[in-house]
């Protein structure tokens, strides 16, 4: 029985292990993604361009909306000029002048701001899909970064499996050096062999933790959080998913966004045409005036009289020559159009090159990871032969060693084949636009 003292004890030390226990979070794929999706800071900012766009189109729209504004003024005439005729002088106003007024004016026809208003709109739309493009790559480029950490920690393990043979063969090598079944340099050779697992080991481990920093930098995770990454993430490989001979690209962000920004470009050029068209407006002002030779200009009962005033019109402003400038932004404007289809040309082309690249790295992978699975299993089995004839005196160390570095070798280029698959894999899901379904 556990006498009190050493319960508290313990249940002390078991509070201090907590935080170590859970401190260290075990991330998937899926959480990885997600977590970057809501977290990275390019993703966030794309977000908030979609909330910097509707109070764009709000600034726009103001322009449509009636303009009031107020305006007071208090005036010292130190010296009053005065109107002379004949002989009579007239004063020209008093000492103290105060107005105080309201202005108002209203666009009824101005094609800018009608044209302006379509663009603001337009310009959310293109928000919203920049911030999608924005994740996507955010999830292409976590992806990339997860997959790369697990075949660094993969390629770990087995310079952690080669020091613990080498160790075994050190060890007999030492008691058969003893017994002078064995000579000076063989024990040297292991040494130098194990001295040299062990520093490409120290440069790995950096390696990995260069790799996971990454990672979680593009997660948009605190660098100093410790995470764990399940190792079958990276054995998850299937068989070859049918391949289409061609993609649809109208659903694909990039040429919707390219789209998207054509259509900014058609409104610019309206826009630059409108500078062409009549602008009419109405305008409207009422202001109150008084005037005192005394500073009681607030004191109606002083000497202070006070008049009113109130005017209401319309303006028509009709352009008739400014030097050919709107004609040049026009023609500025149609090059800008053109440009944008040259893009959107290219960009089908660039996406359709990624397909066909992703199903030629898919289908490569695939044949790649079943020899190199067979490279793996037939290197085992010559260096666990060669190690038990070197064990019977009936091979020379130099054939072990050589039989390690080929298994050392084959379980790399493995582990390498099975990271280029899951590229290519992702490559190929993005061609198909659906690089979002790797959230779910």
């Amino acid at each position: 029985m556990i006498k009190p003292v050493k319960s508290v004890a313990l249940f002390l030390l078991g509070l201090l292990c907590a935080p170590a226990i859970h401190a260290q979070q075990t991330v998937t794929l899926k959480d990885a993604l997600n977590f970057a999706v809501e977290n990275n800071a390019t993703a966030r900012k794309s977000r908030l361009d979609i909330d910097g766009g509707k109070f764009k189109t709000q600034e726009v729209r103001a322009q449509a909306l009636p303009q009031i504004t107020g305006n007071a003024s208090l005036t010292y005439n130190a010296i009053i000029g005065q109107l002379v005729f004949g002989d009579q002088a007239f004063q020209l106003g008093r000492k103290w002048n105060s107005n105080a007024g309201v202005q108002l004016s209203q666009q009824l026809f101005n094609q800018q701001v009608f044209t302006g208003l379509q663009a603001a709109r337009t310009s959310e739309s293109y928000y919203k899909l920049n911030a999608d493009l924005t994740e996507e790559q955010v999830i292409e480029q976590v992806a990339n970064n997860y997959y790369q950490v697990l075949v660094s920690r993969q390629q770990l393990n087995v310079i952690d499996t080669n020091i613990k043979n080498v160790r075994v063969v050190e060890t007999i090598i030492n008691n058969q050096y003893e017994n002078g079944l064995a000579k000076k340099i063989d024990v040297d050779r292991i040494k130098v062999n194990l001295t040299n697992l062990q520093t490409q080991r120290e440069q790995t481990i950096n390696a990995v933790v260069q790799l996971e920093n990454q990672l979680k930098f593009s997660m948009g995770m605190p660098v100093a959080n410790p995470i764990i990454l399940p190792t079958d993430e990276l054995k998850k490989v299937e068989t070859l998913p049918a391949l289409a001979d061609t993609i649809s690209l109208a659903g694909r962000t990039e040429i919707r966004l390219l789209g998207i920004q054509k259509d900014l470009y058609i409104l610019q050029r309206k826009a630059y045409v409108a500078e062409y068209y009549p602008n009419l407006s109405l305008t409207a002002n009422l202001s109150t005036t008084g005037q005192s030779d005394k500073f009681d200009l607030f004191n109606r009962s002083g000497s202070a009289f006070y008049y009113d005033a109130s005017a209401i019109g319309v303006t028509l402003r009709v352009p008739i020559f400014d030097g050919f400038a709107t004609r040049s932004r026009v023609r500025q404007a149609n090059v800008d159009i053109r440009k944008a289809d040259e893009d959107i040309r290219n960009t089908r082309n660039s996406l359709n090159l990624a397909y066909e690249n992703a199903k030629i790295q898919l289908k490569n992978n695939i044949n790649t990871i079943k020899s190199q699975r067979q490279n793996v299993q037939l290197a085992q089995e010559i260096y666990n032969s060669t190690q038990n004839n070197y064990n019977n005196g009936l091979a020379a160390l130099t054939d072990l060693l050589d039989t390690e570095n080929a298994l050392t070798e084959a379980q790399n280029s493995y582990t390498q084949a099975l990271l280029n698959y899951k590229i290519a894999e992702i490559q190929l899901i993005k061609s198909n636009g659906n690089i979002k379904s790797l959230l779910k």
